[in-house]
């Protein structure tokens, strides 16, 4: 079971083989196309994440003492990097949710890249994804 900080490191290390900003976003998109597509059933307004220029729909559910994260947006750009923290934060014990440093977001250059309403949907993804794993950790 690969750790949040193993996934990240792993992530950092796939974006040092990009020279420039425009392969990044390319991969990134191409990491939003292969997103499992959202069940339709949360795409509504409960599930819609506040902040965010686009929509961003996350869902979490505990699975044994895991958190299991489900999310998509309508905006290519954003679908990556909702792919990007699923894969760093999904199947996460919810204290090791709640006690992760994303460090990788500043490793790659996501922060200073986005747009600032970007950065602050960012933002808002990860603090709604620990508001989920705050609910589960609660609930124990």
């Amino acid at each position: 079971m690969s750790t949040i900080n193993d996934i990240q490191d792993e992530i950092i290390e796939e974006f040092s083989g990009f020279d420039d900003w425009m392969d990044r976003y390319s991969y990134i998109i191409d990491l939003g196309n292969a997103l499992e597509p959202l069940d339709e059933k949360f795409k509504t307004p409960e599930y819609l994440i506040e902040g965010c220029q686009s929509r961003v729909w996350i869902n979490a559910e505990l699975s044994g003492d895991k958190v299991v994260f489900t999310a998509d947006s309508d905006a290519i750009i954003v679908k990556g990097i909702i792919a990007l923290l699923l894969r760093v934060l999904s199947n996460q014990k919810p204290e090791d949710i709640l006690a992760a440093d994303l460090y990788f977001i500043k490793e790659v250059g996501l922060q200073e890249h986005l747009s600032p309403t970007r950065s602050n949907g960012l933002v808002a993804m990860v603090k709604q994804m620990r508001m989920y794993a705050l609910a589960f950790e609660a609930k124990k």
